[in-house]
This record gives structure tokens, sequence and C-alpha cells, in this order.
């Protein structure tokens, strides 16, 4: 696996290369914004260089850019939804820009509008954002941990997108070890993983799973809400081993989210406890 971690942008982009190799690093995620606010930031086209040439002295083998966590292209809002869009827009051409290797995304939620009414929605941005995204970056679909309207909580639901949208070829999906377990996917037990794995590889095909997000979790199996928690200090435990070292999974870039310490995100001895986790389990 390429072990990694979300990990902060201040000071300019390029600056999460050098964060990522300080915590141990294969891969790193990153937002390419304050993820709490819509106005973009403006990167110096000198930042994207530097980053290229630090991924390829550092050897890092994956990048992924994180979208907002405002955006909801579910929204009958309509200037929500644009400015979803909008944003969307430029998480795609930054992560270009910096070649990263895709771009990950939250739906959203329909807000009451309709499971239907919604799709239609996201289905219409979609289209409109693949298309602006280049051979090497991807559009990667994360399933959610959210109740009432959230859309992507279910493979199922990422299922109907990805043939709503035939298949487009840089259409993936992202799987969160937490979002799952608290959408009632107990990723502890090895028997219902391997009944997941098989339906990605059904309903869309095993490769366009393109990366994890490896989150303990701090509330309960099928409680619908996302809170995340440190590696072997929430209720998936020692177990979440079983979810790192599946056979099928192995390869792809495995992500912490998690709060850290203090609270301030992911460092060098979560990523040493989960490649640890990996060990004791592959």
């Amino acid at each position: 696996m390429l072990f990694g971690a979300h990990v902060s942008s201040s000071g300019g982009i390029h600056t999460a290369i050098d964060r990522a190799e300080g915590f141990g690093c294969d891969a790193v995620q990153v937002f390419t914004q304050s993820p709490r606010a819509w106005r973009p930031t403006n990167h110096k086209p000198e930042s994207f260089e530097r980053f290229k040439e630090r991924r390829a002295e550092t050897g890092i083998g994956a990048v992924i850019c994180h979208a907002l966590y405002l955006v909801n292209l579910a929204s009958p809002d309509d200037e929500l939804y644009r400015k979803s869009v909008d944003s969307l827009r430029n998480t795609i051409e930054v992560a270009c820009g910096v070649e990263a290797d895709a771009v990950v995304f939250h739906i959203g939620s329909h807000l009451g509008a309709g499971f239907d009414a919604g799709i239609e929605r996201v289905c219409g941005a979609m289209r409109e954002l693949l298309e602006l995204c280049g051979d090497r970056t991807w559009f990667l679909m994360e399933n959610s941990a959210g109740a009432g309207g959230t859309i992507g909580r279910s493979l199922d639901e990422l299922a109907t997108l990805f043939d709503r949208l035939d298949a487009h070829p840089r259409l993936g999906i992202c799987l969160d070890s937490c979002h799952l377990f608290v959408s009632g996917v107990d990723v502890s037990k090895r028997e219902e993983l391997d009944r997941l794995v098989d339906e990605v590889d059904t309903g869309m095909g095993l490769e366009r799973l393109r990366a994890l997000h490896v989150n303990d979790s701090a509330a309960p199996l099928g409680s619908n809400r996302d809170r995340h928690a440190n590696i072997g200090e929430g209720l998936i435990g020692e177990e979440l081993g079983v979810f790192v070292s599946h056979p099928r999974l192995q390869g792809l870039p495995a992500l912490l989210e998690v709060p850290g310490k203090d609270g301030h995100g992911p460092d060098a001895d979560e990523v040493r406890k989960l490649k640890e986790l990996h060990a004791r389990w592959a």
C-alpha cells in the first residue's frame, strides 16, 4: 500500500510534500484551498512547479486533492449548486496543475427534494466537471456517512451515478472505513468486507476503486454519524487491520484523516501506527 495522510498546505501547496515527507508518507492528500470557505486560493505558478519537483524528489507515489466540505452537487438551491460546481471546477484545475492523481469529493444531500431530483442535479454537474479532468487526474466519489437526504451512503447509490454517467473513463470511487462502518458495513469482519469488495467489482469494476481513507470511528456501527478517531482509539480498533490488509485492496493509496494527538490532523506517529497495523495483519 501507499501509506499517507491528509496534510496542511499552509505556506503554499508545495509545502504539503515537505510535510508528507516528514511524516514518512508514500502518498498525500491536500485541500487546494480553505475547506470551509468558498473563496479559492490564488496559487502561484511557481508553487505548482515546486510541488511537482518535490514530489519527484521524495518519490511520493500518489497525490489526492480533496474538495471543499461545503460542496453539495445535489442541492435544490441554485446558488449553492452553482457555488459547488464552481468550487469543484477550481479544485480540478489546481489538481491538474500539480498533476494530482485524483480529486475526491462528497456528493451532497438533496435536502428533501427527493433522491431522483438530487441525482439529476448531481449528474448534470458531474458531466461538466468530468470533462475538465485530464488523462492523469480522476474524479472520485467518496461514500458518505450522513443521514437524511445524503446521497452516496451506499455502493448502490454510487453505482447508480456511475451508470448514469456512462462509466466515464476517469470516474472512480474512494472508500472511507469510518463512513462504511457508521453506514452499517462492519469493516472489521472479513466476510462482510469480502461482500463489499465483490459488490464494488460487480457494480463498477474494482479498477475504479482508486483510494482508501483509513479512519477509525468514534461513532457506533450504523449510527450515520461522521466521527473519525485515531488509529486504534475508536470503536473499530485493532480490527481496522481487516480493512487495510484485505488482499484485493493492496496497492492503493491508504490515507489518514484522523484528528491526531492535538486535533490538528495526522502526524508522523499516526502514519507509523497505520503502517504497523498493516504489518500485523498483512
